[in-house]
């Protein structure tokens, strides 16, 4: 008869890479997977996972602490998701509590119980929409919040409600009393439509690229290079048709959150099946009741953005990644994980096909179909009767522009509103101009805590730092001099609305850009007013140009082309070509042709070359070349050690001692650079600096880490300052 497992092993949220040992509590089964109270230092108690039990302990069994109560009956984390979530935070070398505390929705982190109930919603009812609004002019409130209710079909939280008043408690107690709204659970859980659409037919392409995959029992990976408007969404979705009717789930994972509205309005359109959205833009109780409608299997499909790759589902059956390329599914901060490679490895160890979509996709992935690892399936052509927009490019150095928009650009607007269809213009950069400027001594306005410049925003009248957040009201006078003349220099979103307004007075304009889109369902608000005909001209960032789709659309400007061009990082050139493939492909995706106008200064660059061919395969090919003379990813393999300290010099001490440190490792096959400030080296008010490790081989490099992060974790100077590993960093800044 086996020894019964006397210490329970705990993944706790601390910054330290292994699991804690404690002794069972009285009462419960602390079983991998399940949610624990523990006590942690003097006096403090947290809520950790279950990772395993042992029979013994390296520590004394009378200086074990116990468990404190057991959490959940049933684990939380299914032994899937464990074995993921333990090779995760093995090969980002990151705190296997802080993993674990990542993959759970905010309201499990802590010890509440795990219910999928949605949040405490009040909507209106029949009596309510039929109340003459004008019979509430007495009651003010009351009005504002009965107008607010009949907006939303699906009533307001609290939270919501609290934005409109901070009062709004009493208000509401009278408008329940008359029987004009009532007070019920929001479900997390998109409804399904009672009719359907049906599927459009598909061509060639599109069905070879769908047998392809259902052809598949297993895992594999298949990368889906369609071009703008080809068709690749009809694809997963015939996928993933298949996959529903073997009673299986299917995880679709999108890069931002601007995505999901409309993935979810042509998913439920489709399909008479529960859809859980998981993304940062929703309430903690509709994430964690959509999370746990998944895990139980009543949601078939799970639509979201990086984290929800963690998402329990108990029949697995397909992953598809939507934009594959993009950099949102990097994690920046904390536990800097790629959705991506995380997901494929997900579909690995299920045993099940994953789909990567992209229009241009990453080098890394293409690396991978070079080498015989992904299965390449093409769309070459768009679907339908639409063709690719015309691509031209206006030479900056030859035209005198108003406000930043060149004559013939102004010009293809001016048409484009004559035929009464819609214009879109590209510009990565918000705000009204990004340096505030004096003339005559050369000042450019500063941020006090970083080494940037801060950007005017002219409709709040203030100066800000898109770095760090710090703002300030716009000095009259020139600080340094003196002088009453000062002005903006170069051009932001908000500048370019402003001369549109003047240059066009009768058009319709819709900015957007995150200052536009703060406000909960303001985005999708704006998308809305677009599709519904009610804008003329679309100004904004990068938001509108993945994935959506404006068939009235038939102009996109870029407007300065060329941002990308002066970076010191070797991605640079790959992201600025996706960039501007993927705002160009908003034009002309339905009938009308559509034409694509790009403003440089260097129109000779062979990057805008390769753009007017339309060729990313031949871009690509030769961008790997250079990256294979180079040295640099998909044929090394990288570490960065960052590291920030209040005090000048503090990060680079450190990073001294960490490459000091690094002479103790088995270093073969490593090429370990020298500390050396970050790009930005000031930010924040606080001083960083960085050491990158590179190797031809991704064993050394791992060995290596493994090795060198237990030495600097022991180090005394490793707590006087911040630092962090990022594996595979997608930015070396």
């Amino acid at each position: 008869m086996s020894e019964t497992p006397r210490i329970v092993q705990v993944a706790v949220p601390a910054p330290l890479r292994r699991t804690f040992d404690y002794l069972p509590p009285s009462s419960g089964d602390p079983r991998p997977g399940v949610r624990v109270r523990v006590p942690l230092g003097r006096g403090r108690a947290v809520v950790g996972v279950v990772t395993g039990t042992a029979t013994a302990s390296s520590v004394p069994t009378a200086r074990l602490k116990a468990v404190l109560g057991v959490l959940d009956e049933e684990p939380l984390l299914p032994p899937e998701v464990m074995d993921l979530l333990t090779w995760a935070a093995d090969y980002y070398h990151h705190p296997i509590g802080e993993v674990m505390q990542s993959a759970l929705p905010v309201r499990l982190r802590g010890d509440r119980p795990a219910s999928a109930a949605g949040d405490s919603v009040w909507a209106i009812t029949a009596a309510g929409r039929a109340v003459n609004e004008a019979s509430l002019n007495r009651t003010p409130l009351r009005l504002r919040l009965l107008s607010a209710l009949k907006k939303e079909e699906q009533g307001l939280t609290a939270d919501e409600l609290v934005r409109i008043s901070a009062r709004w408690q009493a208000g509401m107690k009278a408008l329940v009393a008359a029987g004009w709204v009532a007070r019920r659970e929001r479900d997390c859980l998109a409804p399904v439509p009672r009719t359907l659409l049906p599927p459009p037919a598909l061509n060639a392409a599109q069905a070879d690229a769908v047998r392809a995959v259902l052809a598949s029992r297993a895992f594999r990976v298949f990368l889906l290079h369609g071009v703008t408007g080809s068709g690749k969404t009809e694809v997963y979705l015939r996928a993933i048709e298949a996959v529903l009717a073997t009673g299986r789930q299917t995880l679709v994972l999108v890069p931002e959150i601007a995505l999901t509205p409309q993935l979810v309005d042509r998913f439920r359109s489709r399909f008479g099946v529960a859809i859980a959205v998981l993304h940062s833009g929703l309430s903690d109780g509709e994430r964690a009741c959509g999370w746990l409608s998944a895990r139980a299997g009543k949601a078939a499909i799970v639509l979201g953005t990086r984290s929800a790759v963690f998402t329990p589902l108990p029949r697995l059956g397909l992953i598809v990644v939507d934009e594959e390329h993009d950099g949102s599914y990097k994690q920046q901060d904390g536990f800097r994980y790629s959705g991506r490679d995380v997901a494929v490895m997900r579909a690995r160890r299920s045993g099940v096909p994953i789909v990567l979509g992209s229009a241009t996709p990453s080098l890394e992935s293409l690396y991978q179909v070079q080498r015989g690892r992904y299965a390449y399936l093409s769309l070459p052509d768009r679907a339908g009767a639409a063709n690719p927009p015309a691509l031209d490019l206006l030479d900056m150095r030859r035209l005198a522009p108003d406000e930043s928009l060149s004559r013939p650009l102004r010009q293809a607007i001016g048409e484009c509103l004559a035929r009464r269809e819609q214009a879109m213009l590209f510009l990565n950069r918000r705000g009204f101009a990004p340096v505030w400027f004096c003339p005559d001594c050369g000042w450019l306005a500063p941020c006090s805590r970083c080494d940037a410049r801060l950007t005017l925003h002219r409709a709040s009248a203030r100066l800000r730092c898109h770095h760090c957040g710090a703002e300030g009201p716009v000095p009259k006078h020139c600080p340094a001099c003196g002088s009453e003349r000062l002005r903006a220099l170069g051009e932001g979103t908000e500048r370019v609305e402003g001369a549109l307004q003047r240059m066009f007075p009768e058009a319709r304009i819709v900015r957007i850009d995150r200052d536009t889109t703060r406000r909960k369902g303001s985005l999708e608000s704006a998308f809305a007013r677009v599709r519904a005909g009610e804008a003329d001209i679309l100004v904004g960032t990068q938001m509108l140009a993945k994935g959506h789709d404006f068939p009235n659309v038939t102009l996109v400007g870029v407007i300065n082309a060329d941002q990308g061009l002066y970076s010191v990082d070797f991605r640079a050139g790959e992201r600025l070509f996706q960039q501007i493939v993927q705002v160009s492909g908003r034009a002309g995706r339905a009938e009308k042709p559509g034409r694509v106008l790009i403003q440089t200064y260097h129109p000779d660059h062979g990057l805008f070359g390769a753009l007017r061919l339309g060729d990313y395969r031949q871009f690509a090919d030769d961008a790997l070349l250079e990256r294979r003379e180079a040295g640099y990813p998909p044929f090394s393999f990288l570490a960065l050690l960052r590291a920030e300290s209040s005090s000048p010099g503090g990060a680079l001490k450190f990073l001294g001692l960490a490459r000091s440190l690094a002479e103790r490792c088995p270093r073969a096959e490593l090429e370990i650079m020298d500390p050396v400030p970050s790009p930005m080296e000031r930010r924040a008010g606080r001083h960083r600096a960085q050491l990158l490790v590179q190797s031809r081989r991704r064993a050394p490099l791992h060995a290596f880490l493994r090795e060198w992060l237990s030495l600097l974790e022991e180090a005394r100077e490793a707590r006087r300052v911040r630092w962090s590993l990022d594996v595979d960093p997608a930015d070396l800044y």
